[in-house]
């Protein structure tokens, strides 16, 4: 303890005969950085090399514009910033590009953008010639820049001439999410060519300019609190042929004319509306693991008052003890959906049992 008084006192004493500029000086080690933020600039976005693909950026630390104020003097007067907007939300829907092409991705079933998407069209005049909501694409046909949208049709620069649509909607890379492909092209007004739908973009402004605008009418409909209607989501997913058939071992399947990812969704609000009790799902392997002695999970529905009153719920025993637990399966072969009820993995479910279940899903489809 004395040693370290010691070692104070004579650092003190060094203080007080050399000066404290060394210490609390402008140069000094304890110097006061309160006005280093006055010497700050800003430098310039990061730059990624041309035609690769950059999602939007926001800073975190925003500068404020327009901080500096004349009125303030003195070296550590802090001059009053101006206030801060409030940060804007990303929105749910944005605009991707890459060297193949430009597209809209939404933070949206494909459901949801189908429904929304198709009203934005025939809102804006253009009149639908060929939809097939099993693969998600839909066409307009050739009209004239007169028939639609007046505002639209200039930002397309159709006034003069004729154009048609295509449009694609695929399930995007993560789960509830949407990717949006727009295809236009254009003839001269009075032209009867009909050119087949090229594989690339062959107007790449016109392009732009319609996803664009498709862009804004998304956003303003879910600023807006737009929803869909469950009627405009079977629709969407409804397989467009659904037949109930056998295998070589006579075992009771479904065939389903769709992709999985519509397959999927539609076999699970299938078994949501046939009141089938979904215990576990794994998409990767596609199997429901369902419990035919119970009904479906409906977290909307609230019991009454006398069935609170009156009625207990089931522990985890019991339901165990009376359960009818099987796997709905579904299996990718060629261009169809296979649908069969087994027991595991290794066991198919009895025929009677596997036809009643598929009987009730079949009847739930679109």
């Amino acid at each position: 303890m004395k040693r370290l008084a010691g070692l104070s006192t004579l650092a003190l004493m060094i203080s007080a005969t050399s000066g404290c500029g060394w210490l609390w000086g402008d140069d000094g080690y304890f110097r006061d950085r309160g006005s280093d933020y006055l010497q700050a600039h800003q430098v310039p976005p990061m730059q990624v090399p041309a035609g690769q693909q950059l999602r939007p950026l926001d800073p975190l630390l925003p500068i404020p514009h327009q901080v500096a104020d004349s009125r303030a003097a003195g070296k550590y007067d802090v001059p009053r910033p101006q206030p801060l907007q409030g940060a804007i939300q990303t929105s749910d829907f944005s605009v991707q590009s890459s060297e193949g092409g430009r597209w809209l991705v939404a933070l949206r079933s494909p459901a949801q953008v189908w429904a929304a998407t198709r009203q934005f069209f025939t809102d804006n005049g253009f009149a639908i010639d060929e939809e097939r909501p099993q693969t998600g694409e839909f066409s307009t046909a050739w009209q004239k820049g007169s028939e639609i949208n007046a505002a639209l049709a200039r930002s397309l620069g159709v006034q003069d001439g004729e154009a048609r649509v295509r449009v694609r909607i695929e399930p995007g890379v993560q789960r509830n999410t949407s990717e949006i492909f727009v295809l236009a092209l254009q003839r001269d007004s009075g032209s009867t060519a009909d050119p087949a739908w090229p594989e690339a973009s062959v107007n790449a402004e016109l392009d732009r300019a319609l996803l664009d605008e498709l862009q804004t009418a998304l956003s303003r409909s879910a600023d807006e609190g737009g929803s869909v209607s469950l009627l405009a989501e079977r629709d969407y997913d409804a397989p467009s042929r659904v037949a109930l058939t056998a295998d070589g071992s006579g075992n009771p399947m479904l065939t389903l004319d769709t992709d999985f990812d519509r397959a999927w969704s539609s076999i699970g609000r299938a078994l949501q509306a046939a009141d089938i009790k979904v215990d576990d799902l794994n998409r990767s392997l596609g199997v429901y693991y369902v419990n035919l002695a119970e009904g479906a999970d409906r977290p909307d529905e609230k019991p009454g008052f006398f069935s609170r009153l009156f009625s207990s719920k089931p522990d985890q025993e019991e339901i165990d003890a009376r359960a009818e637990r099987y796997q709905v399966r579904l299996t990718r072969a060629g261009e169809q959906i296979l649908v069969t009820l087994d027991r595991n993995i290794d066991t198919v479910a009895p025929a009677e049992v596997a036809r009643r279940v598929l009987e009730r899903l079949k009847e739930n489809l679109g």
